[in-house]
């Protein structure tokens, strides 16, 4: 599937929608720009305004700060669901995902080309001899490049003939199950000591979640957690038995601080 949308103007555009304000510039600044009277070049105007998306996509895809495979990021940031332009004459974009390697984990990097199909429809004068343009289509490609915490780049690539081929699917971001709360709070009830971190992992058996437990003052604490995602489940059950849920910020969860471990609770950051 690829991404299509209506380049309506002079409506102001929406954030991460500037096809429309770009085709709109492109359209009405001739006449004030020193171009002189004349029709432009469609095709022109939509190469222009696919340089300016890929330009605009490449600050949407930003610093990455998460691992994530090639075809994940292609399928989940770039690749969305085809909208019907309305009916009118507004230009459209198109932007397809045509290859993509590799992944963002450790020293790894993921490439990601895109291809932008663009078109502008025929604008006549408003007034006499006032600016206009044919109607114009252009194709532009893109690679664009990611690694771990570090913001994404791109540079232009020869467009490839033939069609796009089918999107890619994005695989399951791993996290806490959904009855991760239920699951700790039933081991906490019925834990010991000398069981506590066995009925954890028992609890919790997939590779990709952590497991902290210890033993502080008579209380029992866990952590369980998918530290790559911040994603973390921290639970104590008191001497008096009850079961809490203690709060920290979660900047503890990045990269080089606590992380998803039972010091957010027996000796958090100051």
């Amino acid at each position: 599937m690829n991404r299509t949308r209506r380049a309506a103007w002079p409506e102001p555009p929406p954030r991460h929608r500037w096809i429309r304000w770009t085709l709109a510039v492109f359209l009405l600044a001739s006449a004030g720009c020193g171009r002189g009277l004349g029709e432009e070049s469609g095709d022109a105007l939509a190469r222009d305004a696919a340089a300016v998306e890929a330009k605009q996509l490449n600050t949407e895809l930003g610093h990455r700060n998460r691992p994530r495979d090639a075809a994940s990021i292609a399928a989940a940031e770039i690749v969305q669901e085809v909208e019907e332009p309305a009916s009118g004459g507004g230009g459209t974009v198109r932007r397809e995902a045509l290859a993509w390697s590799g992944r963002t984990a450790g020293d790894e990097r993921a490439t990601v080309d895109v291809r932008f199909v663009v078109t502008v429809p025929e604008q006549p004068p408003v007034s006499v001899g006032g600016a206009s343009n044919s109607a114009g289509e252009a194709a532009r490609c893109y690679r664009y490049e990611f690694e771990l915490y570090r913001y994404t780049t791109y540079h232009e690539i020869d467009c490839p003939s033939g069609a796009a081929p089918p999107p890619p699917t994005a695989a399951p971001v791993p996290k806490v199950p959904e009855d991760g709360r239920e699951r700790l709070t039933a081991v906490l009830r019925t834990a010991t000591p000398d069981t506590l971190a066995g009925a954890v992992r028992a609890a919790f058996p997939q590779d990709w979640i952590t497991v902290d437990t210890t033993v502080h003052e008579g209380a029992l604490v866990a952590a369980v957690g998918v530290p790559a995602e911040r994603d973390c489940l921290l639970l104590v059950r008191t001497p008096a038995g009850k079961i809490e849920s203690p709060g920290y910020d979660r900047i503890w969860l990045e990269p080089g601080e606590t992380g998803c471990r039972t010091g957010l609770y027996v000796s958090p950051p100051r």
